[in-house]
């Protein structure tokens, strides 16, 4: 190497100091603390792709109403556990107009961000029938979600679904359900990191599947609205965001505020849980909590135990985004296709300077652009790219602790990357094509 702007010798050792073997392996976390001692050691910025955190201003009507309840002086009083009244009946509406699905105000539960939300279904959805305990993962998908698999104890199984779409996906669904130990089904649509879509007929495989082995589907909608290549996200008309709620009364919704409202700092996302399966009685839940209803197992047991309620202050700002968004008066939509422009740019510059989009197609269509994408470099696996790109100024993480099969591959955010750094990400990707010439 001879471009580098950190010394390839101290990014080393500095993976040795913190136990870090390789970073095909590294989590989130552990790469965003390398990257800040490094950007503090050189005092030089880094090209930050490894977290996916919004690089948006949180919407002003969130932040007022915040502000406004705390005067009121909700800060010094608890907050229901199962959110306020107000806020409940704003994701019924919601979700009634931006995904065409009717469900009750009761199902619809604030948590401490979407990530909370999957922690309580996998306490409690994964604990219904004492010999069902596995979750399948639809991957590649978020990491943390397995880690909160490991640290409760609960076994998983996975299928990266890129080589199963269409037509193959019901049996490899089957594969693994027939086996008769699964209780939930997760997965992102659109999906992290692959950005890929489900279609409405993968859907439907997912729903009658699940249907047909009595197993939950935990539909993660993170990303709620972000396939920039169809114009969803107006408010009582279709085209709608795709769900399996329309094909099963099995399921559970995790809703993000962090993405498509940009409100990460808030920790606040809901959890919607169909009618059906809200009053399902699962005699098995009484091993754990006092009542075998799903629905109050779900709030008075897991969540209680894990959080007891939901910031009050947050609850307001999330209701006047809703009702906002409801009414019209705020296009989330149209603030976070700034991600989709910046993604075409960034993927651009990539190829430009010798790498290859891994998952580079959506069944037969070109993927869209959104908030990430997922490059290699040849003759390079993940973990020695992540590696030598540190040297670059540049972090991403790794396919391989996602579920992915394609190892030398790595996930790119395009969050924390404008339009000021576009020059210097050009600028580090050359200096790094040039130091690992290709074969011709």
């Amino acid at each position: 190497m001879t471009q580098t702007i950190i010394d390839p010798e101290r990014v080393r050792n500095l993976l040795r100091e913190r136990g870090v073997d390789s970073l095909a392996r590294a989590s989130i976390r552990d790469i965003v603390r390398i990257v800040n001692i490094l950007e503090k050691e050189s005092g030089q910025h880094f090209i930050r792709m490894e977290m996916g955190v919004p690089g948006l201003p949180a919407p002003a009507v969130g932040i007022g109403a915040e502000i406004e309840a705390l005067q009121r002086g909700v800060a010094s009083r608890y907050p229901m556990i199962e959110g306020l009244d107000d806020l409940k009946s704003a994701i019924s509406r919601f979700i009634k107009l931006f995904l065409d699905i009717d469900v009750d105000p009761q199902g619809c539960i604030p948590t401490v961000g979407a990530m909370m939300g999957a922690f309580a279904c996998f306490l409690t959805a994964n604990r219904m029938d004492e010999t069902k305990t596995r979750t399948l993962f639809l991957d590649p998908g978020f990491p943390v979600q397995k880690q909160q698999c490991r640290v409760l104890g609960q076994e998983f199984d996975s299928i990266d679904v890129y080589d199963h779409r269409g037509p193959k996906l019901e049996a490899a669904l089957e594969n693994i359900l027939g086996r008769g130990k699964t209780s939930t089904i997760l997965y992102s649509n659109p999906n992290n990191p692959s950005w890929i879509c489900f279609t409405e007929d993968e859907l439907k495989t997912i729903a009658r599947a699940a249907e047909r082995h009595d197993v939950i589907v935990i539909e993660d909608l993170a990303y709620l609205c972000m396939d920039f290549r169809r114009e969803t996200g107006r408010p009582g008309q279709a085209p709608y965001q795709p769900t399996v709620a329309r094909y099963t009364d099995q399921y559970i919704l995790l809703i993000s505020s962090s993405k498509a409202f940009s409100y990460a700092g808030q920790r606040i996302g809901m959890m919607v849980v169909s009618d059906t399966l809200f009053q399902r009685r699962y005699p098995d839940l009484l091993r754990y909590y006092a009542s075998d209803v799903f629905g109050r197992a779900l709030i008075y047991g897991a969540i209680y135990a894990i959080s007891s309620g939901t910031s009050h202050s947050a609850q307001y700002g999330l209701k006047a985004m809703l009702e906002a968004a409801c009414d019209g008066r705020f296009d989330f939509v149209a603030e976070v296709k700034e991600y989709g422009r910046r993604a075409h740019i960034m993927k651009d510059l990539f190829t430009r300077f010798g790498f290859r989009i891994v998952y580079d197609r959506d069944l037969d269509d070109p993927l869209a652009d959104g908030f990430y994408f997922t490059v290699s470099y040849p003759g390079l696996d993940s973990g020695r790219l992540l590696e030598d790109l540190l040297c670059y100024g540049i972090s991403a993480i790794s396919l391989a602790i996602t579920g992915s099969v394609r190892t030398e591959g790595i996930r790119a955010c395009v969050s924390q990357i404008g339009e000021e750094k576009f020059s210097d990400l050009e600028d580090r990707l050359r200096r790094f094509h040039e130091d690992h010439p290709l074969n011709p």
